[in-house]
């Protein structure tokens, strides 16, 4: 990934959710004269969460840079260490693909899926899971190598859904996509009838 500036850092801030966190943040990167290259920001029950790449024109102590950050808001987690280009290995680009599981929660749910997954050197690039009542929702987005088979991967996972009570689902990235928007899409068509 490029930056603007040469010297660039990852940010990570948690805090308790409350308005004006991502305002301190870019607030602080702004008067370090600095930009915000790539970033992503969540709120989970109430947590909140970010991560970012910024660049700046002076190199800049990495814990000066978190400093700079926790003064600029109230109660905010903050740590920076400077960014380092990844070199993504030669060969083919793996595929995204997403990978949905739901049934009665137990512990250990999300570490038999995580550990299978690793034991592949599959990568997990966006994670979701979500308690309601007895039943739980696992939704992960990955990067499956091309030296995968993808129905031999599926059938493993239905098999490890089977053994936990879940019910498992792998599709490619774009047939997820498609696939939601086409139900959102009807649910509006029907909102709107209404």
């Amino acid at each position: 990934m490029e930056t603007r500036f040469e010297h660039a850092y990852v940010l990570n801030v948690v805090a308790d959710d409350h308005p004006g966190i991502v305002a301190a943040v870019c607030g602080a990167v702004r008067e370090l004269h600095g930009n915000i290259d790539a970033c992503s920001q969540t709120v989970l029950k109430g947590y909140f969460t970010l991560v970012m790449i910024v660049s700046l024109p002076e190199s800049v102590d990495a814990a000066d840079l978190a400093e700079s950050v926790r003064k600029r808001g109230t109660g905010l987690q903050v740590i920076a260490r400077p960014y380092a280009v990844v070199s993504a290995p030669h060969g083919a680009r793996p595929e995204r693909f997403v990978i949905t599981a739901f049934g009665k929660d137990r512990p250990g749910i999300i570490h038999r899926f995580t550990q299978y997954l690793a034991g592949k050197d599959i990568n997990i690039v966006d994670l979701y899971g979500d308690l309601s009542g007895e039943e739980f929702v696992l939704i992960s987005e990955v990067e499956i190598p091309a030296r995968w088979e993808i129905s031999g991967l599926q059938a493993d996972l239905e098999q490890i859904g089977t053994e936990e009570g879940f019910t498992v689902r792998l599709q490619h990235e774009d047939i997820f996509v498609a696939t939601n928007q086409l139900r959102l899409r009807r649910k509006e068509s029907r909102a709107d009838r209404v």
